[in-house]
């Protein structure tokens, strides 16, 4: 039985989901894809949708786990569509729960649709072959716009998703855990190291209109300094606001670009598990709507101030 015919189980075939190299004729640069949702949402939220058993409310604990799964995570959605720009979800949240928690990806992004994004946290890399193998899952079969990807490897390894302006990277420079600087935090000629990181990502976002970086709430002044190293439009994406405790205002006011935008602040638990009762779904959302309005709230005056310096 094919995955077409089988009532949604399982992957999804090939072509489910535009092969990339069909969109390029057509779509816009993932950068001003970016930009473009962004201001149609009027917002900069982004919603982590990553399950943990553990922590789903009692009253959706019913049935196997794929119910319990898809249940949740679309009340979710749901409940948090009119107030958010993008959807991230953490690949191992999915992994967790075996092949079924995996084949809910492709289904969760159709439900999610083309107005907002969809970001796969992977923070993936490996050679350019076993890349381009990652491209073509992610976009192809699962229908995400962009992934998290890491340089280590060296940029070289990058060149799949460079071929491919229509969807992004997020390269991640410096993360929002604890230990983020054993190593980011390293000293280099040109600063830090998750400093040279963002520098470098700048030139491939200058060069191809869809890199954007991955910096934590969590670490004093790495937003600003990423966005006066970046600029205007290139995208940040920054975990750490919610539950681990990273400065919303700070995080809002420094990295957001001139226009106010170019920023996808991302929340996760402190949305999924804003109640454990049987409001769940309801406190979801308007957790959801009170962040957005805030960050709102945060950036109303940034696009004057930018206009007004120009």
């Amino acid at each position: 039985m094919s995955a077409s015919s089988n009532g949604g189980r399982g992957f999804p075939r090939r072509n489910h989901f535009p092969p990339y190299d069909l969109l390029k004729v057509v779509a816009l640069k993932f950068q001003a894809k970016v930009d473009r949702i962004l201001a149609a949402r009027n917002s900069l939220l982004c919603v982590g949708l990553d399950p943990d058993l553990a922590q789903l409310p009692r009253s959706v604990r019913r049935g196997s786990e794929t119910a319990v799964l898809t249940r949740f995570l679309n009340g979710v959605i749901d409940a948090t569509y009119p107030v958010t720009a993008a959807y991230k979800m953490q690949l191992g949240a999915y992994l967790a729960f075996g092949p079924e928690g995996v084949a809910l990806l492709p289904k969760l992004t159709h439900k999610i649709g083309p107005t907002r994004l969809k970001i796969l946290d992977l923070k993936g890399n490996d050679i350019p072959n076993t890349m381009r193998m990652i491209r073509d899952g992610a976009f192809d079969r699962f229908g995400f716009d962009a992934i998290t990807v890491t340089p280590w490897l060296g940029w070289e390894t990058l060149t799949p998703f460079l071929d491919d302006p229509t969807h992004g990277v997020f390269v991640v420079a410096h993360s929002s855990n604890p230990g983020a600087a054993d190593f980011q935090e390293i000293p280099t000629p040109r600063g830090p190291l998750w400093l040279a990181v963002v520098a470098e990502a700048r030139k491939l976002a200058d060069a191809h209109g869809n890199v954007g970086v991955v910096v934590g709430a969590t670490y004093a002044d790495a937003v600003r300094l990423a966005r006066e190293s970046l600029g205007n439009q290139v995208p940040i994406l920054v975990p750490g606001v919610g539950a681990q405790g990273g400065q919303l205002s700070t995080t809002v006011r420094e990295g957001a670009d001139a226009t106010g935008r170019a920023l996808i602040v991302n929340a996760s638990r402190s949305i999924l598990y804003a109640s454990n009762g049987p409001d769940w779904k309801k406190a979801a959302g308007s957790e959801a709507g009170r962040l957005s309005t805030q960050i709102n709230q945060l950036r109303s005056g940034l696009s004057k101030r930018g206009a007004a310096r120009g």
